[in-house]
């Protein structure tokens, strides 16, 4: 079977090498532009992440190249880049039946689409896997185990690539037909997960930690519930487990942005030393459209908007979140 992998930068490079004995042929696919000489030559990147690639796997910049004959097509692109590259796949003469896997995890802006409506948008046919779960790079390329969810409302094509990706004694996949809550398990624990280094760095202590996870979750459902998603399914991997991954962790990119933002500095400097996506970025802007939409109140993704996007202080920030009016908790159950 052959596997080609959309996109060059860590999370790609990661799986194309956690993925390298499942495979028959691996091509990765990168613009030309993020592709370094040592990556192409010597199959070897150090930024910002060290990962070496077997021989075997191609490095390329042709798509039509990267996809032909790929059985699985597993596209690991930013949010803001997915439609793009879709509409590049269809003239690239994409099948039906190769099953692409998207593991971005993110919702487009301004059309406030959850990746696999804005893949379906532009290749309406084509048979769709979302893959989500706590996954931090670092962790995977260190051999450390984990688990996932691959998700379809085919569940035979769930299957398919759960055991086509599903690599022993380190990345256990579980198939999943509620595409919804997994994407936004996935994509709205980002935010949470900026929230929760915000916090860590500002030395609000343990208590406050499980307080904001708790109540962070309770957006994350509230949204997901109005969206469509089975609640069962953001207690899951893709919904708690990344949440709690994520939110841990200085490995998370978005916990690592949360940090950088209490120490006063500004998203554009942070992004820039940071050299790589943090989805919750813009998807703080994206939950408090949706939140608005729907009618939901969304005080923690608020803040981590307006911390992003604002000039507020973390000290005022924390006040608006502890003085609001006080009210009953939700069940879900």
């Amino acid at each position: 079977m052959k596997l080609a992998v959309l996109g060059a930068g860590c999370w790609g490079l990661t799986l194309a090498w956690l993925l390298t004995d499942n495979f028959d042929q691996i091509t990765v696919w990168g613009r030309e532009q993020d592709l370094s000489d040592d990556l192409k030559i010597n199959k070897h990147t150090s930024k910002p992440l060290e990962v070496q690639l077997d021989n075997k796997v191609e490095i390329t910049s042709d798509l039509a190249q990267a996809i032909e004959n790929a059985d699985i097509i597993l596209s690991v692109i930013a949010t803001s880049g997915t439609r793009d590259v879709c509409e590049n796949l269809k003239k690239a003469c994409i099948r039906s039946e190769q099953i692409l896997v998207n593991a971005s995890k993110g919702i487009e802006l301004p059309s406030l689409m959850r990746m696999s409506e804005v893949i379906k948008d532009v290749l309406p046919e084509q048979k769709l896997v979302i893959l989500s779960g706590p996954t931090l790079a670092r962790e995977v390329l260190a051999g450390k185990p984990t688990a996932a969810c691959v998700a379809c409302e085919d569940i035979e094509t769930a299957t398919f690539v759960q055991r086509a990706m599903n690599v022993t004694d380190r990345f256990r996949l579980y198939t999943n037909t509620d595409v919804i809550g997994v994407e936004l398990g996935g994509s709205l624990k980002n935010v949470i997960a900026i929230a929760s280094g915000f916090a860590h760095e500002m030395g609000l202590g343990d208590n406050c930690s499980g307080s904001l996870l708790t109540r962070g979750m309770a957006e994350i459902v509230r949204v997901s519930i109005q969206l469509g998603a089975n609640p069962s399914t953001l207690y899951g991997l893709s919904g708690m487990g990344d949440l709690i991954a994520t939110c841990s962790s200085p490995l998370s990119r978005n916990y690592t942005v949360g940090a950088m933002l209490a120490k006063g500095k500004k998203i554009n400097d942070i992004l820039s030393e940071l050299g790589s996506v943090a989805e919750g970025v813009k998807t703080s802007k994206a939950i408090c459209e949706l939140a608005k939409k729907l009618d939901i109140e969304v005080p923690v993704s608020n803040a981590i908007y307006e911390a992003v996007y604002t000039d507020i202080t973390p000290k005022e920030l924390l006040s608006k979140l502890m003085n609001r009016k006080l009210k009953e908790e939700e069940r879900y159950v």
